[in-house]
């Protein structure tokens, strides 16, 4: 993939760390050292932000019990949304909630232990206050980095939208985070169970003006 998109004298390391990144969603029961995600997170404080707010702030979820009770609080919050959105049947809420969960990557909604954080042993969960109206920019931006530093020190993340569902859960007051801040994003963390294919690339997306 990297050979056709650049030339071997070209591919710098940053390069090779962003074509060799993957969403992973399957992990070894392995802990990651404070340090290393201390390490990780203050490259994500290196991405720039609008006016330099630096809006990010980020929870680290380590606790395995937790994580993965929230993890199926989530998916019973997604459940129930399908539910009313008024698909009918049970195989029909089964489906829809299983492509909204990403099911379609081999994972089974009715036996996983944990349907949202696929077992990683690190949740970060992506803050900003509520009244910053470009944080979410600066969020992708922050997470990207994070992601990016993951890969290049041997670890492997998936960002996990639905994961912002954490707010909805009995867990939520257990993170501590502020009413004037929003869960824009969560991150999984750990060391990949899985070497996910890359799926093809859209190409007809460029455009030069002269």
């Amino acid at each position: 993939m990297i050979n056709k998109v650049a030339g071997e004298a070209s591919k710098t390391e940053t390069i090779k760390t962003i074509y060799a990144r993957r969403a992973v969603r399957k992990y070894k029961d392995k802990p990651v050292d404070k340090k290393l995600i201390e390490q990780i997170l203050d490259a994500g404080r290196m991405a720039p932000s609008a006016m330099n707010k630096q809006p990010w702030k980020f929870y680290v979820l380590t606790n395995k019990e937790m994580i993965h009770a929230a993890s199926k609080e989530i998916a019973g919050v997604v459940l129930k949304g399908t539910l009313k959105s008024g698909v009918s049947g049970i195989a029909g809420v089964l489906k829809a909630a299983s492509g909204l969960l990403h099911f379609a990557h081999g994972i089974d909604f009715n036996t996983i232990r944990d349907p949202v954080f696929y077992g990683a042993p690190v949740v970060i969960f992506l803050t900003a206050p509520k009244n910053n109206e470009w944080a979410s920019l600066d969020i992708g931006l922050c997470a990207q980095n994070i992601m990016l530093a993951a890969k290049s020190l041997g670890l492997d993340t998936c960002p996990v939208g639905f994961g912002t569902y954490v707010e909805k859960t009995r867990i939520f007051p257990r993170l501590q985070i502020p009413a004037a801040e929003k869960v824009k994003l969560t991150i999984i963390l750990g060391y990949g169970d899985e070497s996910p294919k890359v799926h093809k690339r859209i190409k007809d997306n460029l455009l030069f003006i002269e």
